[in-house]
């Protein structure tokens, strides 16, 4: 699951036919002013200037600013661009028209055991929060799509007069084809608002999770998911994600400052499972990993190289359980490929290198990491009968 910004997410729910703000989202006063220019509603406007980051509880820190114009919102973005939250700097905002409107409502899609659940109701902002029993849900079944007339059904259900029920089921049929085609796992607006004037309902807040893994089928996915451990993403972690997003399988890459163990398990369970194991033994992790689902091997490469580039470290783990269908022989000729490359640059001094594995073309895969000895490596090898956590115990010196 992957979090997107307000700015993308509403982006995709305009391309499916929810009627959002004019919006931009700006890195600097100085392009805020040149897209003044261009953008007539920006001088003509009133203006909401956010915080594009993720962070909570934004409007109680001062960043959200309300009913301005152009040069109020150049003063907002001003104040709020280069401001330190904890360890977040915000680097964007996201200036948009301000809608005027009386009533707030509430619409969401999440995905279940058994499908997906399509909520509404006729409250919404903050005001939800304390009055969750009048947020009325609909089941959808895997493979399936609501109808219009369950859609009204719903909002009728949420307590909505006849006229403004059509809108909002037109509305949330809407945020799950969103859902649906831009594989989602949750899509929530708050507010939902009906426009003063013509009554149009309008997305005026977006928060969207996708499946990561899915990016390969959305070309036009050319946004940056939201970092999820309260700081940027690393370099080296949004070159591994990039990697990611074009390959058949995975690889997976976050540092963790101040660690000696470096992991670099197949799969997420393995990952998991000696990471966990690092842990109870004593051990400071220097990142997570994992490569899966038979990734090609230049893939495996390049995560490779960045766990290898991690600094102070003493060991990296290799570990895995015994694999259905990756070819071992094939992802480990990435890893070798990745151990040389570092080597050849003088990143690989004095760490020890443990190696635990089965699976397809094992004893061919095991027997050339072995023969990284001759070339030298100071690395461990061991098969399927070697218990997993045995290399951690021998990495970590407990035995």
């Amino acid at each position: 699951m992957a979090k997107v910004l307000e700015g993308p997410g509403m982006g995709l729910m305009k391309k499916w036919g929810i009627t959002v703000p004019n919006y931009v989202v700006v890195s600097s006063v100085d392009e805020l002013k040149k897209l003044s220019d261009a953008n007539e509603w920006l001088r003509t406007s009133k203006l909401v200037v956010k915080a594009h980051e993720a962070m909570g509880s934004r409007f109680k820190l001062g960043l959200v600013k309300v009913e301005l114009d152009l040069q109020g919102a150049q003063a907002a973005a001003k104040d709020m661009l280069g401001r330190q939250v904890g360890s977040i700097t915000v680097s964007q905002v996201i200036v948009s028209e301000m809608i005027s409107h009386k009533d707030e409502y509430y619409a969401a899609v999440k995905s279940t055991r058994d499908g997906a659940e399509v909520m509404a109701a006729n409250c919404g902002g903050i005001e939800v929060e304390s009055n969750w029993d009048r947020v009325k849900k609909l089941p959808v079944e895997v493979g399936s799509t609501p109808t219009a007339e369950a859609l009204l059904k719903l909002a009728k259900d949420a307590g909505f007069p006849d006229a403004t029920a059509r809108k909002m089921a037109e509305f949330t049929g809407k945020l799950f084809a969103c859902f649906d085609n831009e594989d989602s796992q949750y899509l929530e607006v708050n507010p939902v608002v009906a426009r003063e004037g013509d009554g149009e309902l309008v997305a005026l807040d977006a928060v969207t999770l996708l499946d990561a893994d899915a990016k390969f089928r959305h070309q036009d996915w050319n946004f940056s998911f939201a970092a999820e451990f309260g700081r940027a993403y690393t370099k080296n972690e949004l070159e591994v994600m990039s990697v990611d997003a074009k390959i058949k399988g995975s690889v997976k890459f976050i540092e963790i400052p101040g660690g000696d163990t470096a992991m670099l398990p197949a799969g997420g369970g393995a990952s998991v499972y000696y990471s966990d194991a690092v842990v109870a033994r004593g051990g400071k992790l220097a990142n997570y990993a994992e490569y899966s689902g038979d990734p090609p091997d230049w893939a495996v490469e390049v995560l490779t190289d960045k766990v290898c580039s991690l600094p102070g470290i003493k060991n990296i783990i290799v570990g895995g359980a015994i694999a259905n269908f990756t070819d071992v022989k094939k992802t480990f000729g990435g890893i070798i490929a990745g151990f040389r490359k570092a080597q050849s640059e003088g990143k690989l001094n004095g760490i020890k290198i443990w190696v635990r594995r089965g699976g397809p073309r094992e004893k061919e895969g095991l027997e050339a990491m072995k023969a990284l000895q001759n070339e030298g490596f100071d690395i461990n090898v061991f098969d399927r009968h070697t218990p997993l956590t045995d290399i951690v115990d021998k990495a970590l010196q407990h035995k």
